[in-house]
């Protein structure tokens, strides 16, 4: 269980965070369509992560039985990458979209509304939470993704690298969602300039769980 701003929350082995309180599951960063942008400009890349990450969701949706679905920004990976989807992407896309109630907040990669149902705005505010796209230093209860959290320890003269949630109990940041995604170290200068490392908080993402580690065992690379 991760505790955040006086709420519970699961963490998934995903990157999805289920908020049992309201029956949501948030993500991050799906970046649909993401190597199809890229073949557009010519790098012919295997576009096979849009499907990938819908089965990642359609899998959390069944598991956790949320009734609503939060994006937290970047749905896609360009602002007119929903015109991209093939028929059978776009097809699950919208059995999600009837199946659950979904909100979709504007990212830096698409600050465009989609045309895929559902309800899409900047911010949304929830029992003292926001929910926004970029994490910001001093707001309290931000719940956000965009930097894309890993973490990499070091235990028993052995190193283990891996995506990660992490917040000090005012900002939290959730890892990024999509299967063709890279990942920021969190002791990189941008997290060291947002987070009040005294209380920071973080936890891994396994292949079957997710694992809290001490900030202490953090290294760099």
């Amino acid at each position: 269980m991760l505790r955040f701003a006086g709420h519970n929350f699961e963490p998934l082995p995903s990157g999805g965070l289920y908020w049992h309180a309201r029956q949501t599951l948030l993500v991050a960063d799906l970046h649909f369509e993401k190597m199809a942008s890229f073949a557009r400009r010519g790098q012919m890349l295997p576009p096979y992560d849009t499907g990938m990450t819908l089965m990642r969701l359609e899998a959390d949706l069944r598991r956790t039985g949320a009734r609503k679905l939060i994006s937290l920004g970047d749905t896609f990976h360009r602002a007119d990458s929903s015109a991209l989807l093939g028929a059978a992407e776009r097809l699950r896309l919208d059995t999600i979209v009837e199946a659950v109630e979904c909100t979709w907040l504007s990212g830096n990669h698409d600050p465009a509304p989609h045309a895929i149902g559902g309800l899409c705005c900047d911010e949304l505010e929830l029992d003292g939470l926001t929910l926004s796209h970029e994490p910001k230093k001093g707001r309290a209860g931000l719940v956000a993704g965009h930097l894309h959290p890993a973490a990499r320890i070091a235990m028993e003269g052995r190193t283990a690298r891996s995506a990660c949630f992490v917040h000090d109990n005012r900002v939290l940041i959730l890892p990024a969602y999509g299967s063709s995604t890279g990942a920021l170290n969190i002791l990189s200068p941008v997290f060291m300039g947002l987070l009040n490392w005294a209380s920071v908080e973080v936890t891994m993402l396994g292949r079957d769980r997710t694992y809290p580690v001490s900030p202490k065992r953090l290294v760099r690379g």
